[in-house]
């Protein structure tokens, strides 16, 4: 197998940082070229210093980590009470960044590594979309030398989490989501209609944790702070698709955001062939099913793995 050369676009965030710790697990799958932050889960300050605090737990000083946008394109900032905790990772402590970000923007970094190696990066945006819409807008040549994104947000089928009508990641910026949506790259979506199947239960936490080092113990313990219940393990479904696609099907499908009514602001709207109009072709392979127990096989041998 050779391996998928990916830039994780992201906003830690636990379930992003399980994204993390997963790729880095992989190397046999996935090679990190480099890790760009964004607002989200919590504000940049504090997604960018988990992304440092993640790959400091992990002793992966080699990978890039590069700050990105502090706002959505045009939408409000919307501050709400985080399931991350307020620090983001779950509020468990985990020691204060122990190393320092690259001082290119991440807009800038996506350009120039895309640019450097045609054909050969794969964008995977697991929080807001807006550092890809920008890198899309400031330089729309890297659109045909990206041979797919991979990205979880949006609800093509089913209610959003964030309001009734939009998933998180799209509700934060929708114009971002569109703008890359509609820009003509090979898509495969994550959203709510596949990791909302991603639950994740004590017992499976608890098997983690008794057989896991340092790095597994502090990826549990911040699962054990996040979410409500049983929550889902969005982002990391990503990262699982491309290191085994067998995990998980799907449907090719039109999907679009809407962007500018108030109540629907972030809603997937989407059509499957044939009830999809002309000039609405597939754009987008909605992933919409699982092989839970597959699924979080591979997750816990993977946070074992690590130590």
């Amino acid at each position: 197998m050779t391996p998928r050369r990916i830039i994780l676009d992201c906003d830690p965030g636990v379930d992003d940082a399980l994204a993390i710790l997963l790729a880095f697990a992989t190397p046999e799958a996935v090679t990190v070229e480099a890790i760009t932050t964004v607002i989200g889960n919590v504000m940049l300050d504090k997604t960018t210093a988990n992304a440092l605090r993640i790959r400091d737990l992990a002793g992966r000083s080699d990978i890039p980590i590069y700050a990105g946008c502090p706002r959505p394109i045009m939408a409000p900032i919307e501050r709400k009470q985080s399931v991350h905790g307020g620090d983001g990772l779950g509020d468990i402590d985990l020691p204060a960044p122990a190393s320092a970000i690259e001082a290119e923007h991440a807009v800038d970094a996506i350009i120039r590594i895309v640019r450097n190696n045609p054909g050969q990066i794969t964008l995977c945006p697991i929080g807001p979309m807006t550092n890809i819409a920008l890198a899309l807008i400031k330089a729309p040549d890297i659109a045909k030398l990206i041979p797919e994104i991979v990205f979880m947000g949006g609800a093509a089928f089913r209610p959003g989490n964030s309001t009734p009508a939009a998933e998180f990641n799209f509700m934060i910026d929708p114009h971002a989501a569109q703008i890359m949506l509609t820009a003509g790259i090979p898509l495969t979506m994550f959203g709510l209609d596949v990791t909302a199947q991603a639950l994740i239960t004590k017992r499976w936490m608890d098997t983690v944790e008794a057989a896991s080092g340092k790095v597994g113990r502090a990826a549990i313990a911040m699962l054990r702070a996040y979410g409500f219940g049983d929550p889902c393990l969005h982002d990391p479904c990503v990262i699982a698709h491309l290191i085994e696609p067998s995990l998980f099907d799907g449907v090719d499908a039109w999907v679009e955001v809407e962007t500018t009514a108030p109540l629907t602001r972030g809603q997937s709207v989407a059509a499957v062939a044939p009830r999809h109009r002309p000039g609405h072709e597939p754009n987008c392979r909605v992933i919409t099913s699982l092989d839970s127990p597959r699924l979080f096989d591979l997750l816990r041998e993977k946070l074992i793995s690590l130590g």
